[in-house]
């Protein structure tokens, strides 16, 4: 039942509380799952149990190497625990501290905890802006984790796990949210467009990838300076898209990697979506190993 948090009519409250049988729910919801797969993401049905992964068609690796697009037609997915939280391959154990593996665990129920609350306030009107980071929780928190404080993040709006690794406080959180006069940028910034340069995060723009090609010129800045940070870019499926990003791979081609700058992309899935166009539409082909390839050759303009 979908409860809206302010009065509406009565013809309106029958139709959104309105149950659809859980039978029909189910089968639509494989119908618009199967509509829009592709052979890279049918491992995604009933990924929660290993019983029913027997169909999927991209393959899981215990083994962290760097693949060319040319050998594999798909890229297997690395993983060090299964489903049930044993570690796979003892040879991959990291054997942290357990206190570590603590602070790891609450900051990722704390960013959960902090989205849903949060959500709920945009939802009832009370903040102007927000998005979740709902599922990649352990993805900001493990990189953030194996980089230094001083290591420099150009972050998208879904990244907010990094920086609550770094120690931003809740109470940081909630001034920027509600961009009030204790916000660090006077309220100045959008909601959620989180930054601080005590914890060598940059401030988060709205329109996708301008932060990529920023960071390779960081990065590049930083190789001359000799001062050993590293410069870490996340940026998702859809900015991947965008021309300023293709430029940034071109740059980084033909500086950070020829000078051996430390720097390093991170580009994530938004469960196959890109704000509002799926990844089917969003470009023609099957396999994200295109394009894959083609950012081989950006990198590396000598193979093309």
């Amino acid at each position: 039942i979908l409860r809206l948090q302010r009065p509406v009519s009565g013809v309106t409250n029958v139709i959104m509380n309105a149950r659809i049988p859980k039978g029909l729910c189910k089968v639509r919801q494989l119908w618009n799952l199967l509509k829009y797969s592709t052979k890279a993401e049918r491992f995604q049905l009933n990924e929660i149990s290993e019983k029913y992964l027997s169909n999927r068609t991209v393959k899981f690796t215990d083994k962290l190497e760097v693949l060319s697009p040319d050998v594999l037609p798909t890229f297997p997915i690395y993983r060090v625990l299964d489903f049930d939280g044993n570690i796979i391959n003892q040879a991959n154990d990291p054997k942290l501290e357990k206190e570590r593996y603590v602070k790891m665990y609450k900051d990722m129920t704390l960013l959960h905890t902090m989205d849903s609350i949060l959500l709920n306030s945009q939802r009832q009107g009370l903040l102007a802006f927000y998005m979740t980071n709902y599922g990649e929780e352990a993805l900001h928190v493990g990189c953030s984790a194996g980089l230094k404080n001083d290591d420099l993040i150009y972050a998208q709006y879904r990244e907010v796990g990094v920086i609550i690794q770094r120690g931003y406080t809740i109470l940081e959180f909630m001034n920027t949210a509600f961009g009030n006069c204790h916000d660090l940028a006077k309220g100045r910034q959008m909601p959620m467009h989180y930054g601080s340069k005590k914890h060598n995060f940059v401030y988060i723009s709205s329109p996708l990838a301008t932060q990529v090609p920023q960071s390779v010129g960081t990065a590049y800045a930083f190789k001359r300076a000799k001062n050993g940070r590293i410069v870490c870019c996340f940026f998702g499926d859809g900015a991947s898209s965008e021309g300023d990003t293709s430029a940034s791979f071109n740059f980084a081609g033909a500086l950070v990697c020829v000078f051996h700058s430390l720097f390093v992309y991170i580009c994530h899935l938004v469960k196959t979506y890109k704000i509002n166009s799926h990844m089917v539409v969003q470009r023609y082909g099957d396999e994200q190993c295109e394009t894959s390839r083609l950012l081989q050759f950006l990198a590396h303009p000598s193979k093309l």
